[in-house]
Formats: C-alpha cells, structure tokens, sequence
C-alpha cells in the first residue's frame, strides 16, 4: 500500500510538512491526525480503505515527527501552532472545500478537537479515537493537577523536563522504547520510574508483538524516531500549561460539529482521569452537543485505529452517510 501513497512535503505556517495522500484529485477530503509516538503511517489501514471508496485521504506527520520539520525551541508546539500547520496545509490541498472531515487518535485527537474549536468552519465532521475533549479549567494548571493526583512518576509528568526522558529512552533504545509503548494494554495510568522499565518492569523484559503489529511496521517507526528523536513529540506535552494559558479565550466554548467518539475498554485514557465518569455523567454531550455516538470497543487498547482497522473504517462511513444526511435535511 505505501508505494502506491503519494509523499509530498509543503510549506506552510513556516515549516515544511511531510504529508501522504491517496485518492482523486477533486474527493472529499478526509484529514487524518496522528498521535504519539505515531506517524502518518499509523493511518495505512485507513488510507487504503477510504480512498477506495472515493475519498481524499491526508495524512500529514506533525510538526516534530517523520520527514516533517522539527523547530528547536520547546514553545514552538502549542496547539496553536500546531492548528496553524493544519489550516495551512488544508488551504494547499484541499483549496476548493470549504470544510473537510477530520479523524484523531491520541495528540491528534486533541489538536482535532482544538481544530474543531478554533474553527469549525473547517470541519465537516469529526471522528476521535481514544482521547476525550478535556475542557479547560480557569482554576487548575494541567500539571500541577498531574503531580497532585498521579506523582512524579506519571508518564506526562516524567516527559516535562527537557533531555531527561530522552537520555532515558536513549539508554533503553529507539525501537525498545517504541515496541512498549504500541503494546501497552493496561487499563490503567502509565507510570515511567527513572532506571526501570514500563510501569516498574525489569528493563529487560522481552516486548511480544501483537498479530496486528509487525516487524516491518516496528521497523518502519524505527527508522523514523532513530532520524528525529523523540524530542519533537515529547514538546507537546511540555506545553500543557502553556496551552492552559494560551486557550484561556475558549473557557467553556463547545464544540459545534458532528462527532464520532471511539475508545477501547482496555486504553489507558480510557481507565484514568476520570474519563469514564466525564462520559457517563453527561460532561462529554455538555460540551459537545452535537455529539453524534460514544462506541467503547471491548478487549481493544490505546492504539486502536491499528489494532482494529476494519471496525474504525466502518465507524467513519456511518459518520461520513449520517452528515451526509444531517446537511442534506437540515443544511447543516
């Protein structure tokens, strides 16, 4: 499927961005966000099914990751930056769409829902894997909130401080690093003690690959990180706070598309930070009221647009059918 993808690299919001597409020239376009430690190769199995079917997919490495540039300064990937990129890139290839569907997993589901957000002009609809909309609260810091509920050993926490987790990973090695973090399946936070392993285990520990995750594919991210680091991706969560103050302006705005939410029962957002209860309790349909379906897939982790490719391309073609639809009755 790769060789058939075409590999652009353009210019915008003053980066260069490495972007694959597949599907006709003119389609309706479908853009695909990545996540962490991901790719836009972490959408091969969507971009083959949905530009079958006539759609345009794109599916851009973001800023810091694969053959897209990494600026060096740690504030240069907020969410504003990061939403710019994609703006701009939406003007390059898809010039004649005033809006266009939009698909997220992890990081990328947050910068899709901060694109849907800031302008959802731009949206058609919205399909988000395994990261909630977390809606800012003007009374607590994202990381202090962190540390007091999970301590300094939780993930996020760990990634804060610049080179310190990187010389970490470094001492357990690029593909090591990455092979644990595609197969983590504990519902429940991820913790990193400084000279062990993943949740406390031996650093040793040999990783089992899962059949939907191969050599060839571990390989495939391999080359990728071993060129950039890790650094680029690690910056997006050192600018949580910052991202706290730069969206203070949005304080409880909602989101206003059509949305899709789909998580598995075994993904450790799923089973943290109270996400379950912000579901069950309403929080998610308060704040975005167009909210379409929840579907929590069972015995399935974090990764889940690989994981289970043909469920997640049957889920976006109801989407794509009900808004079809939705502009058709009401033009919506």
């Amino acid at each position: 499927m790769a060789s058939s993808v075409e590999h652009r690299t353009i210019n915008v919001n003053g980066i260069n961005i490495h972007v694959a597409i597949k599907g006709p020239e003119n389609a309706p376009v479908i853009l695909f966000i990545h996540g962490f430690p991901q790719l836009w190769y972490s959408w091969r199995h969507q971009i083959e099914a949905l530009s079958s079917l006539g759609y345009r997919a794109v599916a851009p490495d973001l800023r810091g990751y694969g053959d897209t540039d990494a600026p060096a300064e740690v504030t240069s990937y907020t969410v504003l930056h990061v939403v710019g990129d994609l703006i701009g890139l939406l003007d390059v290839v898809a010039p004649n769409q005033e809006s266009v569907f939009v698909v997220g997993h992890d990081w990328g589901a947050l910068m899709a829902w901060h694109l849907a957000l800031f302008r959802p002009d731009r949206v058609k609809a919205l399909v988000n894997l395994s990261v909630l909309f977390n809606p800012r609260n003007p009374s607590r810091k994202v990381i202090a909130t962190l540390k007091a509920v999970y301590g300094d050993d939780y993930y996020i926490n760990r990634f804060q401080e610049p080179g310190e987790i990187e010389a970490d990973f470094a001492e357990i090695g690029t593909e090591k690093v990455l092979q644990e973090f595609l197969t983590y399946r504990t519902p429940a936070p991820l913790f990193l003690p400084k000279g062990q392993g993943f949740n406390g285990k031996p650093l040793d520990t040999p990783v089992v690959l899962p059949s939907w995750l191969s050599e060839e594919d571990v390989k495939y991210y391999t080359s990728k990180f071993e060129q950039k680091g890790f650094t680029g991706g690690l910056n997006y969560y050192r600018n949580l706070d910052r991202n706290w103050e730069l969206t203070a302006p949005w304080t409880g705005a909602q989101i206003k598309v059509p949305v899709k939410f789909i998580v598995g029962d075994q993904d450790l957002t799923y089973n943290s930070l109270g996400a379950k209860d912000y579901i069950a309790k309403g929080g998610l349909k308060r704040d975005v009221p167009f909210l379409q379906d929840i579907v929590v897939m069972e015995g399935v982790g974090h990764f889940i647009n690989e994981e289970k490719p043909e469920e997640i391309n049957e889920e976006f073609k109801f989407v794509h059918s009900y808004v079809e639809g939705l502009h058709a009755r009401v033009g919506f």
